[in-house]
């Protein structure tokens, strides 16, 4: 793709480091500019909206093409936000694809893992406060998870609990959404996370009109998140011959 800038928002309580560690290598052999948005907790879903929409005006203004996308709910918001636009012609004038990464959940939040996380998360964070609800996580999480979010979680205090309570409550497109969005859309899905089922991954793939997925392993992440990038790319290159 020529003059492609990638949009990647970050999971809820992640930032734009770690989408710059996982997507920028991929990017780079892609030939896509990356633009990795940080998250402002106060107003997470309607800051990562305005992201995108300053995406669209960049892009208009230089004539590029982009893919929108995330991890975790931010690959939901990124999903949203494109099906909002389908009126103004969005997808057709500027975007080339949605890149879904991890994602959480379809329709309602209720009980799926990511949303009772975030919504534990945040009352702890309430109740005992920043550190001490760090030491808790990387106590009962793997090492490389907490060493990506604390410094996150500190960049984000105090709004970060609304971040979180804003995102465990956040409806994901349906199943019916995900096949309403007209242009290709890449799945990345992680075996063995217990917090982002695959099983969520594989159903966006199948409900979309043109989906295609690449899997890795949740050791293989944390061994090296570029992984997740270069899974992004292989489920867009799959994906290239329906586009020709």
């Amino acid at each position: 793709m020529t003059n492609t800038t990638l949009v990647m928002l970050p999971g809820t309580g992640s930032d734009a480091a770690f989408v710059r560690a996982s997507f920028a290598p991929a990017s780079a052999a892609a030939g896509w500019s990356l633009v990795a948005v940080d998250p402002t907790p106060s107003d997470l879903i309607a800051g990562y909206r305005r992201a995108l929409d300053d995406a669209v005006r960049a892009a208009r203004r230089g004539g590029g093409r982009l893919l929108v996308g995330g991890v975790s709910i931010g690959a939901a918001v990124a999903a949203r936000w494109l099906l909002d636009r389908a009126d103004s012609g969005v997808g057709n004038r500027v975007v080339d694809g949605v890149v879904a990464v991890m994602p959480a959940w379809s329709g309602a939040p209720d009980s799926a893992p990511a949303a009772v996380l975030a919504r534990s998360s945040a009352e702890m964070l309430r109740r005992d406060g920043l550190e001490v609800t760090l030491d808790r996580m990387a106590a009962s999480s793997p090492d490389w998870l907490a060493r990506t979010l604390a410094p996150s979680w500190r960049s984000q205090w105090p709004s970060l609990p609304d971040a979180l309570d804003a995102a465990a409550a956040y409806a994901s497109p349906t199943d019916d959404d995900v096949a309403a969005i007209d242009v290709p859309v890449a799945v990345v899905g992680v075996d063995g996370d217990p917090v982002h089922p695959v099983s969520v991954a594989r159903a966006w793939t199948a409900a979309a009109r043109r989906g295609a997925i690449a899997t890795t392993t949740l050791d293989e992440v944390g061994r090296d998140s570029a992984v997740l990038g270069r899974c992004a790319r292989d489920a867009l290159a799959a994906l290239a011959p329906a586009d020709s």
